[in-house]
């Protein structure tokens, strides 16, 4: 049987669901296909795959009616940020206090977003959530698009929105092609106990080999840690026991929180950059990783992507209301260039944060280190980085602005 929607949102993760969820008060008809739906219990270990919320990413959640599942469930508010770099004696610290804020973001779960954000959708009349399913074929036509479903289902939409992932399937279905590169990093992804508490502070420490984040979860003692390496480096911290592993993660950490120790599973993710040449093409729009990804060193990513989600969400509304055509290439250009710019502000702020901690020449080191500390020491200069990292600047969503 053949299912008409006007917009069929491929991945029912926390970006493709973010969509529908912003699009709640419409009358689109919405269809989210997704390919496994995750375990609604959690464990007492927090999982491994986390995300630094953004104050914007907050407000997102907030106004499409996740936020209050979430904190049912699981959320951990950090109010400081402390950053140096190995052997210097360069550091930055930032403070919610100082910003008049209440915190500076959250470290929050993936599941426990997804779960929140599943909560809400199910409970939407106007989308149809299809899973555990996969998608066969795209195909596109003049005013639809039609998709073929693993289990044997059909449907036609306005508008098929990639929301798969770094290796989306409808990216490469409209052979949209990739500016990439490897960062020669991986990152190792684990929960930590610390013999100290983490005082709700987010550390992160530059060394030799790569930096080492260590993000405060809802326990005390227990932290979130992504530390990014070599290929080679991560393979061999993998085999390590937990002693050892332990061992070397509290040195590379400088013992700020003690002697710490892994507990539960250890996940290594390869890291490379992506932006695809389009986000939008006629009937086609990629949001999230499906569109780009970057380092995780500053934790953006998720917040680009909920923005990606939030102003998709806003551009297609705008167009149902005027009775145009929301899958019409024409109609989404404001949308790509607004979203491709602000990504690749991202990317490059990223990639020169990468350029200018790496390296251990003397002349390098001591020029950053006094880089450092002169933002440290200039309030403008800093407050300004913790207010774009905030999401508090720039062109933001009308979900993600303040009241």
């Amino acid at each position: 049987m053949m299912q008409s929607v006007d917009i069929a949102i491929i991945g029912g993760g926390m970006v493709g669901l973010t969509l529908a969820a912003a699009l709640a008060d419409t009358d689109l008809r919405i269809a989210v296909i997704e390919g496994h739906l995750p375990d609604p219990e959690l464990t007492p270990l927090p999982d491994v795959r986390v995300s630094a919320l953004s104050r914007a990413s907050e407000r997102i959640l907030r106004r499409v009616g996740a936020w209050q599942g979430m904190a049912e469930r699981r959320i951990s508010p950090y109010q400081q940020m402390d950053v140096w770099e190995q052997d210097s004696f360069a550091q930055i610290s930032f403070d919610a206090a100082s910003l008049a804020q209440p915190d500076l973001g959250h470290i929050v779960e993936n599941r426990v977003i997804q779960l929140a954000l599943l909560d809400k959708v199910n409970a939407q009349p106007n989308v149809t959530m299809i899973a555990p399913v996969r998608c066969q074929q795209l195909a596109l036509g003049e005013r639809e698009a039609w998709l073929t479903l693993d289990n044997g289902q059909s449907l036609t939409a306005k508008l098929v929105v990639g929301a798969d992932g770094a290796n989306s399937w409808v990216r490469r279905q409209i052979d949209i092609p990739l500016t990439h590169w490897d960062y020669g990093h991986h990152a190792i992804v684990a929960s930590i106990r610390c013999e100290e508490s983490h005082g709700r502070t987010a550390r992160q420490i530059f060394t030799p080999d790569g930096p080492l984040a260590f993000l405060p979860l809802s326990e005390p003692d227990l932290c979130s840690i992504v530390w990014s390496v070599s290929p080679q480096k991560a393979e061999d911290l993998m085999a390590l026991d937990v002693d050892s592993f332990s061992h070397q993660l509290s040195a590379a950490f400088d013992c700020r929180l003690g002697v710490c120790r892994l507990e539960g599973e250890r996940q290594v993710v390869p890291l490379k950059m992506r932006y695809a040449r389009d986000f939008v093409s006629d009937r086609v729009a990629l949001i999230g990783d499906a569109a780009h990804t970057i380092h995780p060193l500053a934790g953006q990513g998720v917040n680009l992507g909920l923005l990606d989600a939030a102003s998709l969400a806003e551009t297609v509304s705008l167009l149902w209301r005027q009775d145009k055509d929301i899958g019409a290439h024409q109609h989404l250009r404001y949308f790509e260039r607004w979203r491709k710019a602000e990504a690749a502000k991202m990317i490059a702020a990223m990639q020169a944060f990468r350029e200018l901690f790496a390296g251990t020449h003397p002349a390098k080191k001591l020029i950053r280190d006094v880089g450092l500390l002169l933002v440290n020491h200039a309030p403008g200069a800093k407050d300004q980085l913790m207010r774009r990292a905030l999401g508090l600047t720039g062109e933001l969503p009308a979900l993600a602005r303040a009241e």
